[in-house]
């Protein structure tokens, strides 16, 4: 008899120690998405950058997978965010323009995980709209919006899995000087050759990677968090922007200045570092993560899945990405079409010169720019902005054009690419039911001096 009991004890003891490994097996992944506001793709040592201080994005990237060719469905700050939370791109999210809510019946992959136990909270810039339900908490933070990256971090329920959207003011506009304690010197920052290299330029972008930054240390303490709290093993995060440098050709704009973002992902249970090629848009991060979760992707969500790619650094999900350009300060509606060889842009109102945002135009930069076009001292690959009418057509080889200066929408050589691309594009505005507005919203701001204009 003794022999029985002491049988089912030992059978009871291994049962349940196969549930509690069958457990942590399945353990559901937490997720924090970093998501910088206006910071271009290539702002940190991962992506060539070594003059810029950002230690903390540096040792993600050491340790995780960076992603060399990541975009943006949009480069400007709402449609862009909202697209990634949603996974749609921002003429279907209902919120394609600047500062347009979010409608409430957008389905947000927050609001998923959320059903699925997860405890949701955003920590930083809002700017999709009203409250949601989706989020359990919604922190603020100012100026550099992550000043309760920390206190969200501290303050969740610990027995649940976890969805952090933590996301910086920085390095939007206006700058201060001293934002840090060791400001950036203007006589080492890297001067993209679509600006022109002169002390205004310098200036300004020294204040911009300052911005860098401080947002760097930010998440730097978000990292040591999740280390003493046993989290970080199982926590795959995100280091993004929402849209490149808040710069002229670049904000707002469909080259790699303003679509391509920084995308680093880091899961040191499951991601060995490394380095991939493989095309991906920031709608793919909804079905992504609720694909890790365990949970089916939402039928409403128009990305893709990668986690192809997190298993297998040379794999593809997609052969090319869609962006769009609507209305943000300025009247525009502008789209493309993307892959690893060529850009594809088609202009729906040529006859505007492409202004940059207000806050750019009316920047260190800028107005030295206008100064300078006045008097013909711009260079060729610095006129892009002074430019009306500009072509309808675009395209660039971004691999010999890495910068896409060259347009060759209209070179004999490039019939057939240019055919191709033209056909991908009105593919997917079919598919995606996209239509040119009819009565386009006009420009709020002047374009050469950033003011608003009278109603």
């Amino acid at each position: 008899m003794k022999n029985l009991v002491f049988l089912f004890l030992l059978a009871l003891a291994l049962l349940n120690s196969c549930n509690v490994q069958e457990k942590k097996e399945k353990k559901q992944p937490n997720f924090i998405v970093f998501i910088a506001d206006d910071a271009a793709w290539n702002e940190c040592a991962a992506y060539g950058n070594k003059v810029i201080r950002t230690p903390n994005i540096n040792k993600l990237a050491e340790e995780g997978l960076v992603f060399d060719n990541a975009f943006l469905t949009a480069s400007s700050c709402s449609p862009s965010r909202c697209s990634i939370l949603t996974g749609r791109y921002p003429h279907s999210t209902g919120a394609p323009e600047l500062h347009m809510p979010l409608p409430h019946n957008q389905v947000l992959f927050a609001g998923e995980l959320q059903k699925a136990g997860y405890y949701t909270a955003v920590a930083g810039k809002y700017h999709i709209g009203d409250p949601r339900p989706e989020f359990d908490t919604i922190y603020g933070g100012s100026p550099s919006g992550c000043e309760f990256w920390v206190e969200a971090m501290e303050n969740r329920p610990k027995e649940k899995p976890f969805f952090m959207w933590m996301a910086a003011m920085d390095p939007h506009r206006p700058y201060k000087t001293n934002t840090i304690a060791k400001p950036h010197d203007p006589a080492k920052v890297i001067v993209p050759p679509y600006l022109p290299d002169n002390d205004s330029t310098r200036k300004d972008l020294a204040l911009y990677y300052d911005e860098i930054s401080r947002l760097d240390s930010y998440l730097g303490k978000v990292l040591q968090v999740l280390k003493d709290q046993g989290e970080d093993e199982n926590t795959l995060i995100i280091y993004m922007t929402d849209n490149g440098r808040p710069f002229p050709r670049a904000k707002t704009r469909l080259y790699d200045s303003g679509i391509k973002t920084p995308f680093i992902v880091r899961w040191p249970a499951k991601i060995k570092k490394g380095r991939t090629n493989a095309l991906i848009s920031s709608i793919d991060i909804a079905p992504t993560f609720c694909e890790l979760a365990g949970l089916n992707s939402s039928p409403t969500f128009q990305g893709v899945s990668f986690v192809p790619v997190l298993n297998d650094y040379s794999a593809t999900v997609r052969d090319h990405i869609a962006g769009e350009h609507n209305w943000h300060d300025y009247q525009s509606f502008e789209r493309a079409i993307r892959n690893t060889n060529f850009l594809y842009i088609r202009n729906t109102f040529p006859e505007l010169n492409a202004s940059p945002p207000a806050d750019a135009v009316g920047s260190l930069t800028y107005q030295e720019m206008i100064k300078m076009y006045n008097a013909g001292k711009l260079n060729e690959n610095q006129l892009d902005c002074f430019i009306a009418p500009r072509q309808v057509e675009e395209l660039y080889d971004v691999v010999k054009d890495p910068y896409q200066f060259n347009n060759l929408a209209k070179s004999p050589e490039y019939e057939k690419t240019l055919t191709e691309m033209r056909n991908k594009l009105d593919d997917w505005i079919i598919q995606y039911n996209d239509t040119i507005p009819e009565n386009p919203t006009p420009d709020k701001f002047d374009r050469w001096t950033g003011k608003r204009l009278l109603k």
